[in-house]
C-alpha cells in the first residue's frame, strides 16, 4: 500500500498513526513533492464509486482561490483529472492506495472495512 500524505496535515498524521497501530506496511509518498498524475487520478476514479468532485480538497485554500466549487460542474472528467494532477494540494488527503482500492480522506470505519476486505480476499 501507499499512503499519499501531507506531513503538516493533522488528518494525514492521524491516518499514518492508525496504520502504524494496525501494524500495516505501506510506503509514504509526500503529496506536494510527488503529486498524483492525471492518469493515476483517472485510474483511481474508474476503480471506485465516488464522484470525481469528492477527490478535491474542497476545504483547501487553493480550491477556494480558484473558485472550483462553481467551475467543476462545467468541467469534463479529463479536465478535472488534469487539474488534480497539476497540484497535490488540490487532492483530498490522505490517499491510501492498495491492491484494488483507493481511499480519499481518513474515515477510520471506511479504512477498516476496506482493509478487512483486502485481508479476506488475500486468504481466499
Amino acid at each position: 500500500m501507499t499512503l499519499i500524505w501531507y506531513e503538516k496535515c493533522s488528518t494525514c498524521r492521524k491516518a499514518k498513526a492508525w496504520l502504524d497501530d494496525q501494524g500495516l506496511k505501506y510506503e509514504l509518498r509526500p503529496i506536494k513533492e510527488q503529486n498524483p498524475s492525471a492518469q493515476e487520478i483517472q485510474t483511481w476514479w474508474e476503480r471506485g464509486s465516488q464522484p470525481l468532485k469528492k477527490f478535491f480538497n474542497a476545504s483547501g485554500q487553493l480550491y477556494r482561490e480558484m473558485g472550483l466549487k462553481d467551475k467543476l460542474p462545467g468541467m469534463s472528467v479529463k479536465e478535472q483529472c488534469q487539474l488534480l494532477g497539476s497540484d497535490g494540494m488540490l487532492v483530498k488527503r490522505p490517499v491510501l492506495v492498495g491492491e484494488g482500492f483507493t481511499l480519499f480522506g481518513f474515515r477510520q470505519a471506511e479504512w477498516e472495512a476496506a482493509l478487512d476486505q483486502m485481508k479476506a480476499e488475500s486468504f481466499s
